[in-house]
């Protein structure tokens, strides 16, 4: 049987989707019970996950493979394999600061910075020899800047509309973002004959 990590939120339809397409169906749509576990079918049960938890629980082999977007892949910095460019979920993830600051460290501190992303943050801001003080939020990042508790951000950002109605403007783009479907790397020598028709159908 294959374990199949799903993400909750705006990845679990198009994601749904994709597996129904490849003949892969849950027995009971997410999120009409509080069940964590739905079989579909003999052949296959789908685990319900943030999409943040999916790199882990699939990286240690509690699931085979999963859904999720390449910032949690990358922020993770789960040893994954990562076969299918899914395409969906398209957003990007942006440096941004109230309109109209400079985003530079002022003299005798570095830049503050929230965000959810603290790894692809910090590794973007070494690249370019910027200090930086970051601040790992869980909640709302934009509030961090506009409330002065930092200097900017790092976040998704996808149509920018609420970076628009909270004062903030895109100063950079640290990466493009995309859903891929990510493999287990023992699953993928040990369940081969499950895995490869599957993955071909969803390619």
């Amino acid at each position: 049987m294959l374990t199949i990590a799903l993400p909750k939120g705006r990845l679990q339809k198009p994601a749904l989707e994709r597996f129904a397409r490849a003949g892969v169906v849950p027995d009971e749509e997410p999120g009409i019970s509080r069940r964590l576990i739905i079989p579909a079918g003999s052949a296959a049960r789908f685990v319900l996950l943030k999409d943040g938890d999916v790199p882990l629980y699939v990286e240690r082999g509690a699931a085979d493979l999963g859904v999720c977007g390449i910032d949690q892949v990358l922020e993770s910095a789960a040893d994954l394999l990562t076969p299918i460019d899914f395409g969906f979920g398209r957003c990007r993830l942006c440096l941004a600061a109230p309109g109209g600051k400079s985003v530079t460290a002022e003299l005798g501190r570095s830049l503050r910075v929230a965000t959810k992303y603290p790894r692809l943050s910090s590794q973007w801001f070494v690249r370019r020899g910027v200090p930086v003080d970051l601040v790992h939020l869980s909640g709302s990042v934009e509030l961090a800047a506009v409330s002065g508790l930092t200097d900017a951000i790092v976040d998704l950002v996808e149509s920018g509309r609420t970076l628009e109605e909270n004062g903030l403007v895109v100063i950079d783009e640290i990466l493009q973002v995309t859903a891929r479907l990510v493999v287990n790397r023992a699953s993928y020598r040990l369940k081969v004959e499950e895995l490869l028709p599957l993955l071909e159908k969803l390619g």
